[in-house]
């Protein structure tokens, strides 16, 4: 049970980490750090690592039966989903800074939704140490 916990808890730092540098990238872009092009290209490079992350965490979380925690980060996946259906996942360079503000938003709502499972990780993951340690 630990092992899930820990697994889940990796998976969620790596996916703040990915959303951190998408945001970082979009910030350097307002502040004209660096252009269009290297800033789509970078952050268009792991947009389908954090979807493919985000979409085993979920299935761990499913096979391991913890309901609550799939039903927490299911939405984060059919909406990455929607995004790609939709060919809206990836950065066009021509129209980056139109939506500057959007694309900063939906990785800011990102963030905040990992946040929350990052710490109802955390917590579960101490419960079911502190549980094996009574048995």
């Amino acid at each position: 049970m630990v092992f899930v916990w820990l697994t889940a808890f990796f998976l969620i730092v790596a996916l703040i980490v990915l959303v951190i540098y998408q945001l970082m990238c979009l910030a350097d872009l307002e502040f004209d750090y660096i252009n269009p092009f290297d800033s789509s290209s970078r952050i268009n490079k792991v947009v389908m690592p954090e979807f493919v992350l985000q979409a085993a965490l979920t299935v761990l979380f499913l096979l391991s039966g913890h309901w609550a925690m799939f039903l927490l980060s299911a939405p984060i996946v059919y909406y990455n989903y929607t995004l790609y259906e939709r060919r809206q996942h990836l950065v066009d360079v021509t129209e980056i800074f139109n939506h500057l503000g959007r694309e900063k938003k939906r990785r800011i709502f990102k963030i905040v939704g990992l946040i929350i499972l990052l710490f109802l990780s955390l917590f579960w993951m101490i419960w079911s140490v502190l549980l094996e340690e009574d048995e």
